[in-house]
């Protein structure tokens, strides 16, 4: 074993000065001490990253999981409300239904863009957030930023007071999109990170039927003088209050700490995490298994060069179409129900009834998550959801709406948790935030002017030009994923990114 690490020690101060730029055969005290420490930086990052997969899966693991799912869950509330206050803001008077010129800023389509335009930001400026202060202070703050912005915003009465909220509102939330994934996938042992994905975002999707059932319960009406889409806004608050509760139970990801030259923190806080998974195991933990060399320093100029830059195009072309497919039904739920003839309030419980499928694809995702590929999982559910989008523009009925509108969520849903753990897994760590917030932020871009087109689509071409559009879009992130993404499933993070 002595003679192992000796080896390991020896190729990460050679991983390190390639990297870092010190030339691996220095001669001088100042680089050899650097190089030194750099490489035992490399050698614990590798011993702390080898304890932790080698963890079981115990109560103490799956709590985790669950203590940043709720935080997710207020992130979605948070996102998914706008295509169903959408009917309230119109019947207000603040917005129209129709957008008054290609990008005009009273209509639904610039609230949307509104929030995407921040997600945007919050992905591309401010994800390395999170890789520079940690993933534990940014999951808290960015959560708090953006509850704070919907409180400002929900008191607003004119488009430009609501869209100028809730775009800042957006940034946070960009920020904790990119957080969330990558603490869960640095917390986690390697051969559950897909069904920890999952798991998240089964209890994060139950946030869309309640956010949809409290839209159609109180979005038609006024209650103490305030208008029912108010009420639901404020609702989604209430994460001001559990996220100090959710911080305290939280420890910092060992693997930043470690990347981060905090050898110490990183070896207390997974001392910690085995005392507790022993007791719940029941027995003496599996021993670690020989720490490989990880890339001491990464620089974010590094996704334009192999092994990332494939990934990193892949990702782009990926999030680019799949946010017009996905947000291109789920934003626009209610709407496309009205153009089908249905009436605002039926249309709002109609959508209620669909947004219950959300949490079922990520719960289904805990059977399959990790006995199949994700880039499999995604080719074959972006199929589905070409299928039964082309098939839900021409359904009249009621029953075939609903059961459309269900395959369409799920299908979605599933390709979520999917590339939400996918894309977590393609990046190193010492840059994995700022990595996944760039490939990110091209869907908010996109998001931006979806939101344009697919309103431009439901006026002149009806339900059929947006569905036509989603589907095209669909089969772009088919072809993007089949032909560039890699193999992910049950192999390191380190080695993922060697």
């Amino acid at each position: 074993m002595k003679s192992s690490n000796q080896a390991v020690y020896a190729t990460a101060v050679g991983d390190a000065a390639a990297l870092g730029g010190l030339p691996a055969d220095t001669d001088t005290d100042t680089g050899a001490a650097a190089g030194d420490h750099a490489g035992q930086i490399a050698l614990e990052g590798a011993r702390i990253s080898a304890r932790l997969d080698r963890l079981p899966a115990t109560r103490s693991i799956w709590k985790l999981v669950m203590l940043l799912s709720l935080g997710l869950f207020f992130e979605l509330y948070d996102l998914m409300f706008s295509g169903y206050i959408a009917p309230g803001l119109v019947r207000s008077g603040i917005l129209t239904a129709t957008t008054h010129g290609l990008f005009g800023t009273s209509g639904v389509a610039s609230f949307i863009a509104a929030l995407f335009a921040g997600l945007f930001i919050g992905t591309a400026a401010c994800g390395f957030l999170a890789d520079r202060f940690g993933r534990r202070a940014i999951f808290t703050w960015s959560l708090l930023w953006y509850t704070a912005a919907n409180i400002i915003m929900a008191f607003q009465d004119t488009a430009f007071g609501l869209n100028l909220w809730r775009f800042i509102a957006g940034i946070g939330i960009g920020v904790e999109i990119v957080t969330i994934g990558t603490y869960i996938s640095e917390l986690v042992p390697k051969h559950i990170r897909g069904r920890a994905a999952a798991c998240s975002q089964a209890v994060g999707f139950c946030a869309v039927p309640i956010v949809a059932f409290l839209s159609y319960l109180l979005v038609p009406h006024r209650y103490f003088g305030l208008d029912g889409w108010r009420i639901v806004v404020l609702t989604g608050v209430v994460g001001a209050i559990v996220v100090w509760w959710i911080r305290l139970r939280l420890p910092e990801s060992p693997r930043w700490l470690a990347q981060k030259g905090r050898i110490g923190e990183a070896d207390a806080v997974m001392k910690r995490l085995e005392a507790r998974v022993e007791r719940e195991y029941g027995r003496p933990l599996p021993q670690p298994a020989s720490p490989e060399p990880v890339r001491a320093r990464t620089a974010f100029r590094d996704l334009l060069a192999p092994p990332y830059r494939r990934r990193t195009l892949m990702l782009i072309i990926f999030h680019v179409f799949q946010t017009m497919g996905y947000y291109g039904f789920a934003n626009w739920i209610p709407t496309l129900l009205i153009k089908q003839g249905i009436t605002v309030t039926t249309s709002l419980m109609y959508a209620s009834i669909i947004a219950l499928a959300a949490p079922l694809g990520p719960l289904l995702g805990l059977l399959i998550a990790d006995r199949f590929e994700r880039k499999t999982v995604i080719i074959f559910m972006a199929g589905v959801n070409v299928v039964c989008g082309l098939a839900f523009s021409q359904a009249r009925e009621t029953v075939l709406l609903l059961s459309l509108g269900v395959c369409l969520v799920l299908a979605g849903n599933i390709i979520s948790y999917s590339y939400y753990a996918y894309q977590a897994e393609l990046f190193p760590t010492s840059i994995r935030a700022r990595a996944v917030g760039f490939v990110y932020s091209w869907s908010r871009i996109s998001a931006v002017f979806s939101a344009f087109v697919i309103a431009g689509c439901l006026s002149r071409f009806g339900v059929n030009g947006v569905f036509v559009f989603i589907s095209g879009a669909m089969a772009v992130v088919m072809i993007a994923i089949g032909m560039l993404g890699p193999k992910t499933r049950d192999v390191a993070l380190e080695d993922i990114s060697r």
